[in-house]
C-alpha cells in the first residue's frame, strides 16, 4: 500500500477530486445513516479541492488503485487532527483505514505535534452500530474521549441537516 499527501496542484485533477469526494460521501452515507436528513452529503468537490490546495488530503493506493483517503490538518502548535477518513468498502478489513490513521499520525508527529485529535459524530439518544464500531476501533488504536459536545453549538450550520439530535465525541491520543 502506498499513501501520499497530495500536492496542492492535484486540486486541478477533477477526476481525482471527484473520486475522493464520491468515496467520502459513499462511506459517510452508510456509516451515518439515520443521523442526517436524506441527500445530505458529507463533503463537496469544492471543499475537497480546497483541502487538497491546503495540503491536507492524503490518498492510499493498492497496486495503483485508489483505496482510501484522509484529511490531515494541524489545529495548533501541538495538535494535529485527522478526519474524513474513508476506505473503499470493497477493501474493508484489509488495513486501509488503519494505515491512513498511522500516516496521519506520522505526518502530524513529523510536523512537531505531540497530540492527535479526531471527532466522531454520535446520536444523542440511541446507539448507532457503525458509530459503536468506530468508537471501539479508535479505542483499540489508543484514542480516548476527552470531550462530548453538542454539534449544534460547535457547528450550528450543520444542525439543520440533522435527522436526530447528535453530539460529537472529541478523541485525543498522545503521539510518542
Amino acid at each position: 500500500m502506498e499513501i501520499e499527501l497530495l500536492p496542492p496542484s492535484a486540486a486541478e485533477d477533477l477526476s481525482l477530486i471527484d473520486r475522493v469526494t464520491a468515496l467520502v460521501n459513499q462511506v459517510y452515507a452508510e456509516s451515518e445513516k439515520g443521523l442526517w436528513q436524506a441527500s445530505t452529503d458529507r463533503t463537496s468537490a469544492g471543499e475537497v479541492a480546497g483541502f487538497v490546495r491546503a495540503g491536507e488530503i492524503a490518498v492510499a493506493r493498492i497496486d495503483g488503485d485508489f483505496a482510501g483517503s484522509v484529511r490531515v490538518q494541524r489545529l495548533d502548535e501541538t495538535t494535529g487532527e485527522f478526519g474524513m477518513l474513508a476506505a473503499d468498502p470493497a477493501r474493508r478489513g484489509t488495513g486501509v483505514g488503519r494505515e491512513l490513521v498511522r500516516f496521519a499520525e506520522r505526518v502530524s508527529r513529523d510536523a512537531g505535534c505531540r497530540r492527535m485529535q479526531l471527532e466522531l459524530l454520535v446520536p444523542r439518544a440511541w446507539t448507532h452500530p457503525s458509530k459503536q464500531f468506530l468508537a471501539e476501533w479508535y479505542d483499540r488504536l489508543g484514542y480516548r474521549v476527552t470531550r462530548r459536545a453538542d454539534l449544534a453549538e460547535d457547528y450550528p450550520h450543520l444542525a439543520p441537516s440533522l435527522a436526530t439530535p447528535c453530539d460529537f465525541l472529541v478523541y485525543h491520543k498522545e503521539l510518542s
